[in-house]
This record gives structure tokens, C-alpha cells and sequence, in this order.
């Protein structure tokens, strides 16, 4: 299965890929359908991170990746409205100019109930998207 994921500086020496920290684990999304990796992308940028690739890689492929380097990782269901945390990290561990890069990760969100998202989550979301309209 292809899946697709965000990634700093695609194709140079200094490539990096997006991953978010949750519960002190640095964790990569990895989205079901381009449009909403794109989607996300886009909402990063406005948060000031730099612009992202959207690239597809086999599953498995992604998977291996994050076992290999410690990560977790989470699959994003096409449809499913990803948000990223209002805020990230003062200090990432990925520098663009980095030739070593490791990730650029966000600030994780507050934990979430048994349904994944908590009522914060869900206002934020929400306040986010009256601002897109």
C-alpha cells in the first residue's frame, strides 16, 4: 500500500521527514490519500515550518524506517481531518542546513480519550477551520 508523507529538503543530502511528538515519542504520520498530506502540509507551512514535499513510499517501506530510527508512526485514514498542535518545539532536531538531518518534529498534543481527539483538540480543530473559511 502506498502511503505519503511529508518531507523537508525531498531528494538533497539534507532530507528530512516530518514526525510529531506525542507521549515523548517522535511518531511519523503517514497518510492513506496525497490530498490530505497535502492538506496537512499546507497547514504547516502556515505555522511557519518550512514547505514540505508530499512523497509516496510503499508501507512497509515507511515502517521499517521508523523502527529502525526509534519512531512510531500512525496511519491517517483518507477523509481524516489531521491537525497539527499549536505549538512546536522551541528547539528541533533537524536543521535545514544540516547534512545529518534526524526529523523536524512538533510539540505533541494534549493526551487523547478512548475516541483519540479530547474536547480541546476538537475546539481547536474546529476554530482552526472557521479561520480557513
Amino acid at each position: 500500500m502506498v502511503v505519503y508523507v511529508l518531507l523537508f529538503n525531498a531528494r538533497t543530502e539534507n532530507e528530512g521527514i516530518h514526525a510529531e511528538t506525542m507521549n515523548g515519542q517522535n511518531l511519523i504520520l503517514m497518510f492513506e490519500h496525497e490530498d490530505d498530506a497535502i492538506r496537512y502540509a499546507l497547514m504547516l507551512e502556515a505555522q511557519d515550518f518550512p514547505e514540505a514535499t508530499v512523497e509516496g513510499f510503499d508501507q512497509a517501506e515507511i515502517v521499517e524506517f521508523c523502527e529502525s530510527a526509534g519512531y512510531g508512526h500512525r496511519l491517517v485514514p483518507e477523509g481524516t481531518l489531521a491537525v497539527p498542535p499549536d505549538q512546536n518545539l522551541e528547539q528541533i532536531t533537524w536543521d535545514p542546513d544540516d547534512p545529518n538531518p534526524i526529523a523536524p518534529p512538533a510539540d505533541s498534543a494534549p493526551s487523547t480519550d478512548d475516541h483519540g481527539i479530547d474536547q480541546a483538540e476538537l475546539d481547536r480543530m474546529r476554530q482552526q477551520l472557521e479561520k480557513l473559511l
